[in-house]
C-alpha cells in the first residue's frame, strides 16, 4: 500500500466555546478522489484550512505529502478557496499563467499550459478576454484552471461546484476525472451529494465538526439496506418469506387513484446481495399482480439522514 498523501490524527479546532472540528481522523491514499461532504457550517472549510496550514489546529497532527506543514510543499499543492476572486483587469490566459509561475513553472511553460487548459475545457475563445468581462461561472472555471496549471500532486477544491450551471458542472466533473486519471489526488468539499456519488472513490461525511462516516461510496450505500417498492392489490405474504427480505413496511401509494382502487404500496428492505429479478419472478409465478415495481439503492443523502437523523434535515444540504 502506498504512503498516504494526507493524514489527520485527532484534529480539533475550537473558537472559544464553539468546536468547529472535533477529533477528525483521516488517511487519504494517493491518486484518489476524496469528497468532504456535509451541510453548510459542518466544518469542511475549517478542516481544509488546517490541512493547508492557513490556520492551526488546537490539538492533533496533520501530515501533508510527508511533511508536517503544507507550507513546506506548497508548490506541490493546488488550492481553490471557498471565497473566489481573481485580478479583474488581467487577461484570462495571463492569470492562469501567473499563478502557475508562482508555483515554480517557467513563464514559457506556464503560458503554454494556460492555453492548453483553456482549449481543453472550452475557454479557448476567451483567452484574451479580461477577467471582469466573464460571467461568474466562467470566472470560476478560470480560477479552477489557475489552481491546477502547475500540475500539483494534491488538488484541494473547496465548494468548486457552487454557482456553476449544469453545463459547467459537467465540465468541472470531467476535469476532476482527468486529474484522477493522471494520478493526482483530488479532495473537494461539497454539500451536494450527487457530485460525490459520480466522482468519489472515498468520502468523509461530517456534521457539526464531527466525522460520521469515512469510507468508500459502496460502503456508505451498504449502511442502509436496498429497497424494493411494490404496489399491488394482492397478498404479499409469500414475498415476505423470501430469503433476502429483511423487513416489509406498508406505505400510502403516492397516486390517490391507486389508493381508491384498493392498491397497497409495500416497501421491502432487502440484503445487499438480494436479486430483485428473483423477487419479480416470484410475484409473476405466484399470481401477485403488480402495478409498480422499483428496486432502488439508498442515496448518499439517505445515508447521511440515517446517520444523523433530524439534525441533517435542519441544514442546507441535499
Amino acid at each position: 500500500m502506498s504512503t498516504p498523501v494526507l493524514t489527520l490524527e485527532n484534529v480539533t479546532k475550537r473558537y472559544g466555546d464553539f468546536t468547529a472540528v472535533d477529533q477528525i481522523n483521516l488517511s487519504i491514499p494517493q491518486g484518489s478522489v476524496y469528497g468532504f461532504l456535509g451541510p453548510n457550517g459542518a466544518g469542511k472549510t475549517t478542516t481544509i484550512r488546517m490541512i493547508l496550514d492557513i490556520i492551526r489546529p488546537d490539538t492533533g497532527h496533520i501530515d501533508v505529502l510527508g511533511h508536517r506543514s503544507a507550507m513546506d510543499v506548497r508548490h506541490r499543492i493546488g488550492y481553490l478557496p471557498e471565497e473566489k476572486g481573481l485580478y479583474k483587469k488581467m487577461k484570462v490566459w495571463a492569470i492562469i499563467s501567473y499563478f502557475a509561475t508562482l508555483k515554480g513553472m517557467s513563464r514559457s511553460a506556464a503560458r503554454h499550459k494556460a492555453f492548453e487548459l483553456l482549449e481543453r475545457y472550452g475557454l479557448k475563445d476567451f483567452a484574451e478576454s479580461s477577467i471582469e468581462s466573464l460571467s461568474k461561472g466562467m470566472g470560476q472555471k478560470v480560477q479552477v484552471l489557475a489552481s491546477i496549471a502547475h500540475e500539483p500532486e494534491l488538488v484541494i477544491l473547496d465548494e468548486p461546484f457552487s454557482g456553476l450551471d449544469p453545463v459547467n458542472q459537467e465540465v468541472l466533473e470531467q476535469l476532476i476525472k482527468d486529474l484522477s486519471a493522471n494520478g493526482q489526488t483530488v479532495i473537494f468539499s461539497t454539500h451536494i451529494m450527487q457530485h460525490a456519488e459520480r466522482l468519489c472513490q472515498r468520502l468523509l461525511l461530517i456534521t457539526q465538526g464531527r466525522k460520521v462516516f469515512d469510507g468508500t461510496v459502496s460502503e456508505a450505500h451498504a449502511i442502509i439496506p436496498r429497497r424494493v417498492v411494490l404496489e399491488t392489490r394482492g397478498d404479499i405474504h409469500s414475498v415476505r418469506q423470501l430469503d433476502g427480505v429483511l423487513s416489509v413496511q406498508e406505505q400510502a401509494p403516492e397516486d390517490g387513484s391507486a389508493r381508491a382502487n384498493g392498491i397497497r404500496q409495500w416497501e421491502l428492505y432487502v440484503k445487499e446481495q438480494a436479486d430483485s429479478q428473483q423477487i419479480l419472478q416470484h410475484c409473476f409465478e405466484n399470481g401477485v399482480s403488480l402495478s409498480r415495481f422499483d428496486f432502488t439503492q439508498a442515496s448518499l443523502h439517505d445515508v447521511f439522514v440515517h446517520l444523523v437523523g433530524k439534525e441533517a434535515r435542519e441544514h442546507n444540504f441535499r
